[in-house]
């Protein structure tokens, strides 16, 4: 049973139990059911209420079931996004409403595994639920759902809040004309599903040398990998070590934003857009900490004929053992036998590509009429000399995409151990406060919504010096760089995608930053926004740039073909 089948028929025992009323916060692993509701609401079987905000949508589905006397469900994403309902059913369970949790969530083979927005979701809310069933990916979902909603409204004891959570394979999209659900995603803005470690050691660049030198005489058992086509990937926090690593080696280096090795003489640009060219000739990957962006990087490190080593040099908190194939190293003598030299000419050919890449992608905005996510990115990273802190989904994506290599931030900060849009206003401003150092913020308008009460600030509390760049295109803009933008999905589903992803909103932001007395700018040019950018950082301030999500898919299809173009496929 695929994923969009079990979504309906989720939302058939809802229907057939009664519930009228369901509450959808958006998100990606839970699109199958986001689909199936939107089915189900235009054959006048139920009401949808969305809501960008988890703990909002919770205590909205908390009320409805109040109101009606009877089971409301609130749907989330997978993540942070479910701890989120866990004030609202702490409140259901002391209260006996009959609230009824459907989260999204990994499939099996997947937890444990470092995967993008995963932990173990079932047994979250505990002894606050009456029931808490788990569903298998491809597994009926009706007899749990049977089950559970039986509790909620009082089978064995009182009536109360129950958790069900679904796992979903992919596709998770509805089939259009016999085309795989999948088919057709933009392949470079989903977060990857098989993740890396997270890795904080402290090896020397000297501790380096000294290890290689003794690898040239104890070689691995697999042999003298020198001359090997090997890549280093480095995800969050891999630290300088993979830097000094991929520099040591002569390998070219694929650094996200939040690595904090994204400089060196090996870093190369725009590297997702790269491996299209590149990755068929990958013979060999070396990870550092753990890759959550790009859909390259994980096709990269699912491939069976690359040799693939993840540096775990002590236990990490995302990682089970026995979960993922790859070979563990522990040591950075191993580490060195194992990714050998770079073959001649290896590392110029990517850093030639990458060169090339990074001008096409200049030349290519500076032609673009109006300000994109990809300006603001290019212009935050270059004018960043202190902290900088990134939201997820489209920013850190943004920034992935344009940061160059011979700049970089004091220190790069990001949510990625769940990569959830919550709490960033006020993780930033802990930042901020830590050190006194100022801090820069980039993030969505959504994420910047559900975090907007980070704003407040009570009297005589000390003002962090931060400043927080709002990237405002009125939704949820990531949603039409996947399959959601799909012209064939939006041919048949266009109205539902817009509303549960899309999730359009009038918000004033600058009103609701002048209510938490926080200064409001409107940028409207590269030039405002470099010069805004330039000013230092003292006490809090908002910069709000406005672009329009409905061209996004068109512009990355003409800023990869660009690229495409310059470097040659």
């Amino acid at each position: 049973m695929d994923s969009i089948e079990s979504a309906r028929r989720v939302t058939a025992a809802l229907a057939a139990a009664g519930i009228t009323d369901v509450v959808l916060a958006p998100g990606s692993r839970s699109a199958p059911l986001a689909y199936a509701l939107a089915e189900a609401e235009e054959r006048g079987e139920l009401r949808i209420h969305v809501r960008i905000d988890e703990r909002v949508g919770a205590f909205t589905a908390l009320g409805l079931a109040l109101g009606a006397q009877r089971p409301a469900a609130v749907v989330t994403t997978s993540g942070t996004a479910v701890g989120e309902l866990l004030p609202a059913v702490m409140e259901a369970n002391h209260a006996a409403v009959p609230l009824v949790v459907l989260s999204a969530d990994r499939p099996e083979e997947l937890r444990g595994t470092g995967a993008n927005q995963t932990t173990r979701q079932p047994g979250l809310f505990g002894v606050h639920v009456r029931a808490a069933v788990d569903v298998p990916a491809g597994t009926d979902p009706a007899p749990y759902l049977a089950r559970a909603l039986a509790e909620a409204r009082g089978a064995s004891g009182p009536a109360g809040p129950v958790h069900v959570n679904l796992a979903f394979r992919d596709p998770l999209v509805p089939r259009i004309d016999g085309a795989a659900g999948s088919a057709g995603a933009a392949p470079n803005e989903a977060g990857t599903e098989p993740g890396s470690a997270t890795t904080t050691s402290t090896v020397t660049a000297a501790e380096i040398t000294t290890a290689s030198t003794r690898t040239t005489t104890t070689p691995a058992p697999s042999g003298d990998h020198n001359g090997a086509r090997t890549v280093v990937v480095a995800g969050h926090s891999a630290g300088e070590l993979a830097a000094v690593f991929a520099q040591h080696l002569g390998l070219p280096l694929l650094a996200e934003p939040s690595s904090n090795a994204r400089f060196g003489s090996s870093v190369i640009g725009a590297y997702r857009l790269l491996l299209e060219r590149f990755g068929p000739r990958i013979e060999r990957a070396v990870v550092f900490g753990r890759p959550t962006l790009s859909r390259p990087v994980a096709a990269l490190l699912a491939r069976t004929d690359v040799e693939r080593a993840l540096y775990l040099p002590e236990p990490q908190a995302w990682f089970e053992e026995g979960r993922r194939p790859e070979r563990l190293i522990s040591t950075i003598d191993e580490l060195l036998s194992f990714a050998g030299r770079g073959a001649d000419g290896w590392l110029s050919e990517w850093r030639k590509a990458g060169a090339r890449a990074e001008a096409a992608l200049q030349l290519h905005l500076a032609d673009e009429p109006v300000l994109s996510g990809l300006h603001v990115a290019d212009a935050v990273w270059e004018n960043t000399t202190d902290n900088l802190v990134l939201g997820s989904s489209n920013p850190i994506r943004d920034v992935d995409l344009m940061a160059t290599g011979d700049w970089h931030p004091l220190e790069v900060y990001a949510n990625r151990g769940l990569a959830g849009i919550d709490g960033s206003i006020s993780t930033a401003a802990g930042i901020a406060l830590a050190a006194g150092i100022p801090t820069r913020l980039l993030v969505g308008d959504l994420t910047f919504l559900h975090d907007a009460g980070g704003l407040l600030l009570g009297t005589g509390e000390e003002e962090p010096d931060l400043q927080v760049v709002v990237l405002n295109d009125s939704g949820g803009g990531i949603f039409g760089l996947l399959e959601h933008g799909n012209p064939a999905t939006l041919e048949r589903y266009g109205s539902a995608v817009e509303r549960l992803f899309g999730t359009p909103h009038s918000a004033n932001l600058a009103a609701l930053a002048e209510g938490y007395g926080v200064p409001h700018r409107l940028i409207s040019t590269v030039d405002e926004l470099d010069a805004a950018l330039e000013e230092p950082i003292s006490g809090r301030s908002v910069l709000e740039v406005r672009t329009d999500r409905a061209a996004l898919r068109a512009m990355h299809a003409r800023v990869k073909q660009a690229v495409l173009d310059a470097v040659g496929r």
